[in-house]
């Protein structure tokens, strides 16, 4: 990684993180929940929910995590059903940020044929990176795993007593995943997914222009 890769990494972390955790935070309220609000967590400013490891993880792995939002779900009226739409909510807007960004670099190719100044060149580049963050990003949270948005997904799914045997681990899930992460564990069925992921959106983006 150098100094010039890091001009757009930085703003595509601090997009996707914020408007992933906005989205947690967003569901949650709308739900009846005012824990997000009352935490400032309803807030589009990073520095509200960048986690130090999972940034860096995003930096150096491209995968990585943000700062947990706080909800109470004593405030839905279905708990397991609204956490698992408040875990939905992260990636969710993760994939369609990822959708918006293949929109934007069609476009800009269709229109500029591929040539450009170095004003076109800096817009084509970052959304790329924001591009490629946003879909780590929202893959990586779908692992069913605590506390990652997968393990509140699942939930929905689960027997309640097997649910609440996986959240036991949650304490000790950083440092599980962080450990996974090191020693390559995660790299295949993540790039797979992540392949996935972007086949779906290019054939969306393909579809429409």
């Amino acid at each position: 990684m150098n100094i010039k890769e890091l001009i757009y990494l930085i703003p595509a972390i601090l997009i996707a993180v914020s408007l992933h955790e906005f989205a947690h935070g967003y569901v949650s309220y709308k739900l009846g929940d005012p824990t997000p609000k009352v935490t400032g967590r309803l807030s589009l400013n990073p520095l509200a929910h960048l986690d130090p490891v999972g940034t860096l993880c995003l930096l150096f792995f491209r995968f990585g995590w943000a700062k947990p939002v706080q909800v109470n779900p004593y405030y839905y009226k279905d708990k397991r059903k609204g956490m698992a739409l408040v875990g939905l909510a992260g990636p969710t807007m993760n994939f369609l940020l990822a959708l918006i960004c293949a929109f934007a670099i069609e476009i800009i190719l269709k229109i500029t044929g591929g040539y450009g100044g170095d004003v076109i060149l800096f817009i084509f580049n970052l959304l790329n990176y924001t591009y490629i963050i946003n879909i780590g990003l929202g893959v990586f949270n779908l692992i069913p795993f605590p506390p990652l948005d997968g393990s509140k997904i699942i939930g929905a799914l689960l027997p309640e007593e097997k649910y609440f045997k996986i959240m036991k681990y949650e304490r000790y899930g950083q440092l599980i995943i962080f450990a996974l992460l090191i020693f390559n564990f995660l790299d295949i069925p993540l790039d797979m997914a992540r392949k996935g992921v972007d086949s779906i959106i290019w054939g969306i983006v393909n579809l429409v222009i």
